[in-house]
């Protein structure tokens, strides 16, 4: 956890006591602090963890630096950001650094939290304006309880590592689409599975079997982009075609599981009830793929890009191995690390083998 300097104490009691100070010290255009999408609790690596966002809004006429932000939970503190940690999480919504924020301009601060999920969780951000430092309380938020969605894998076998990482500049997690009037975070717990290319894997992972997770129904089914031609150019995609042939699963419960740059021939259609485990289509590589892989992730709305990721947990896994960072995905070899069969959301570039039992 990191520590910040202290603020000077007069400010802190006052902070804390509430006592009536003079209006000049009381009345200050600063930060609006808000936390749009509440956060419910997912187990990642053994540990229950808040995964969320809260978003500052500068209405002052000069920069606001940020320099350190305390979480309070129900039996206090919970995390304590220093600058340094501010710097790594702070961004504009275009994913750009912004441990500053210019005036009428917007910060994003993109938290993972772990421990046990509290009921309301509020935020004190100290910040600088002109050489001064300044303390605004906000963005309090009510944490979602209650059992997530359990679903079966989404392929066979293995290997197969789960790409991702929360801190990845223009990852799934960082990226905000307002394709319909409201900006959303789809791929907030999106993973890219792939297969690692070490010896002993078969192939690219290329043409591998896409299972269903879930009972459910076929809500939309997009089989028209041509797969890539080996040694030919692959033609840009923009933001409409980023998915590639795709698959969304109604699971039911306002949940939709995406299933994304599927090969052309995807043997579903929409309005078809498919059952946990039975094949759907095959790994691919269209739309935005550089590598054939397969872009899974869980939405609150039946949209690639106009909804919110939800978190899940994942059964019938059990970790073989991991990366070190997501940069060693195809440079360097992954790490064997046995663990025994799961049910939980993958820690970020853990290597599993899918279809154990517990």
């Amino acid at each position: 956890m990191l520590r910040h300097a202290a603020i000077p104490v007069a400010a802190a009691a006052l902070f804390a006591s509430g006592t009536t100070a003079p209006a000049s010290q009381q009345v200050r255009q600063g930060f609006d602090l808000r936390v749009p999408v509440a956060p419910i609790a997912v187990t990642v690596a053994g540990r229950q963890r808040l995964v969320y966002e809260l978003h500052l809004w500068n209405l002052a006429r000069r920069p606001l630096a940020l320099d350190r932000l305390e979480i309070f939970a129900d039996d206090g503190l919970a995390a304590d950001l220093g600058s340094d940690e501010l710097a790594k999480r702070a961004r504009s919504p275009l994913d750009a650094p912004r441990i500053e924020v210019p005036p009428g301009e917007h910060a994003i601060l993109y938290l993972e939290i772990d421990g046990a999920a509290p009921a309301l969780l509020r935020h004190r951000l100290t910040y600088t304006e002109a050489g001064n430092r300044h303390l605004v309380e906000g963005g309090a938020v009510r944490s979602v309880r209650g059992p997530l969605p359990v679903l079966d894998p989404p392929l066979r076998d293995g290997p197969w590592a789960a790409v991702y990482d929360p801190a990845l500049d223009r990852g799934h997690r960082r990226v905000l689409y307002a394709v319909d009037g409201q900006a959303r975070i789809p791929g907030r717990f999106a993973i890219d599975w792939m297969r690692p290319p070490e010896p002993g894997a078969a192939g690219n992972g290329a043409g591998a079997e896409v299972l269903a997770v879930a009972d459910g129904l076929v809500a939309t089914v997009r089989d028209d982009v041509p797969d890539p031609v080996p040694g030919k150019p692959k033609p840009a995609a923009g933001i409409g075609d980023a998915a590639g042939n795709y698959v969304s699963l109604d699971i039911g419960n306002g949940r939709f599981a995406f299933y994304e740059h599927l090969a052309k021939g995807i043997r579903v259609r929409p309005g078809q009830r498919v059952r946990a485990g039975e094949v759907i289509a095959q790994l691919g590589a269209t739309g935005q793929a550089d590598t054939p892989h397969l872009h899974f992730h869980l939405a609150d709305r039946n949209s690639p890009l106009g909804a919110e990721g939800q978190p899940y947990l994942l059964r019938g896994w059990r970790q073989i191995g991991a990366y070190r960072a997501i940069e060693d995905f195809g440079a360097k070899p992954w790490t064997a690390a046995s663990t025994r069969a799961v049910t939980a959301f993958p820690a970020p570039n853990v290597v599993v083998r899918f279809g154990v039992e517990r």
